[in-house]
């Protein structure tokens, strides 16, 4: 096992490594931006290293200035956690040069995943089934159009690179396209540097599920069963439960052998998510894998009863797994506290928090590095505190989602609160009636 581990990240999923890795024995490495000197994974880790001022590209995601801290620290593996340097293969490269072991999956692994078309052509190989569009990436107007003819409108344009809607854009009709397209373009490489573009059929009502998985290096992979990520804003995840209440267990046990069916066509090591579209005849589609640990990681920690970043520790330092797949024992909705103003299209809103009060109970679990006198900062991402509620049906669950929010306290900035104890009192939503265009149908009162 390993001695000492430096998180190349930071907030609450900084802060969640740390509490696993004390559990484990094992002494922890914080690295920070100027702007994070009073975070709480700093004051927590065992040592804490200063990387940069707070950009993200001088500190977050410099790879020179990562490894520096590795060094002087005298670190043996890094965790990325999510976002930032997390499916990066070059830093995943760096590491094995230097023989720091990086937690999660090879550079060749993220190669294969990390790029949307390589993974989509990977899928197609190992019989996954995937969403119908083009032959890999598209170099031009008029060929976009001829794919466009050939699977029907509407299409999705989207960024080979892209994460977090970045680059992505519906089209209705031809008339539309080349407007679309050039706005995919250049926002994709204005967000990530490479400006490839893929078209494919867009699913007009669907479910975004996907499947927890984790392999070893022995070559074993395991699934832990699904999570429902419907609800959404600009494509970005805002609930997620598990079990999806659109699930059947027919359909649970297709998506699992198909996501183990993913992991084992590129023998991946470190756990990981395979994520699909199902539409409304619940025919399920590879949309992308996600080669690293996830936001949403707690709600399948709860339905099974294991702890994910222990189990990603275990498997890097060459554990084996059981190949025992899991299924959920409980139901569990996760809500995500974002800094953002939901009455003003979801803008972020940054500040000192003046009062913050977590709301507790039986099956309540708050994951947050937010604390009453912290400034959340303008650089980086708005999440500033995950609630997570488990109940033994979803009815209950989702009652005590409303109760624990009527009891989340925080004052001095704006927070998605209010959204999320709208929605927990929706009709559709607690009828289990949504898809990713929900919000687009919402009414925010």
């Amino acid at each position: 096992m390993f001695k000492k581990l430096l998180i190349a990240n930071r907030g609450e999923i900084a802060l969640r490594i740390i509490r696993t890795c004390k559990e484990m024995g094992i002494k922890t490495v914080a690295v920070y931006s100027t702007a994070d000197k009073d975070a709480l994974h700093v004051r927590f880790a065992d040592e804490a290293v200063c990387i940069g001022p707070p950009s993200g590209t001088e500190s977050y995601l410099s790879i020179p200035r990562i490894m520096a801290a590795v060094e002087i620290t005298n670190a043996d593996a890094v965790h990325p956690g999510y976002g930032f340097l997390a499916e990066n293969a070059d830093f995943a490269q760096v590491c094995s040069e230097y023989n720091i072991k990086f937690v999660g999956p090879t550079p060749e692994m993220i190669n294969k995943m990390g790029d949307k078309v390589t993974a989509k052509e990977t899928m197609i190989k190992a019989g996954v089934p995937v969403v119908p569009g083009s032959d890999g990436l598209v170099k031009s107007v008029a060929d976009g159009i001829k794919v466009c003819k050939e699977i029907g409108y509407p299409v999705m344009i989207k960024a080979t690179a892209g994460g977090g809607g970045k680059g992505m854009r519906i089209v209705w009709e031809e008339d539309d396209f080349e407007n679309q397209w050039n706005m995919a373009r250049n926002e994709a490489k204005a967000s990530f540097g490479n400006d490839g573009i893929y078209i494919e059929k867009f699913i007009e009502e669907p479910r975004h599920i996907e499947i927890q998985i984790i392999g070893d290096q022995h070559g074993n992979v395991v699934h832990l069963s699904e999570r429902d990520c419907s609800i959404q804003r600009r494509h970005q995840k805002l609930v997620e439960e598990c079990p999806s209440p659109f699930m059947t267990d027919e359909l649970r046990e297709k998506m699992g052998e198909a996501a183990i069916l993913a992991g084992k066509s590129i023998n991946y090591e470190g756990v990981g998510t395979v994520e699909f579209l199902v539409d409304k005849y619940r025919n399920f589609y590879f949309m992308e894998m996600n080669t690293r640990i996830q936001v949403e990681h707690p709600v399948t920690e709860e339905v099974i009863d294991r702890d994910l970043i222990k189990e990603q520790i275990k498997v890097a330092a060459g554990d084996q797994l059981s190949g025992q797949n899991y299924f959920p024992q409980m139901h569990c909705i996760e809500v995500r506290i974002n800094a953002e103003d939901p009455y003003n299209d979801f803008r972020p809103s940054p500040g000192h928090i003046k009062h913050f009060h977590s709301p507790k109970g039986h099956g309540v679990r708050v994951d947050t590095h937010a604390y009453a006198g912290y400034s959340v900062p303008p650089y980086y991402d708005s999440m500033i505190a995950k609630l997570i509620c488990r109940a033994e049906t979803r009815e209950e669950c989702i009652t005590k989602m409303g109760r624990a929010l009527d009891e989340f306290v925080i004052e001095g900035i704006k927070t998605t609160i209010p959204f999320h104890k709208q929605l927990m009192k929706d009709e559709r939503f607690r009828n289990g009636n949504f898809h990713t265009g929900f919000l687009q149908e919402f009414d925010l009162k």
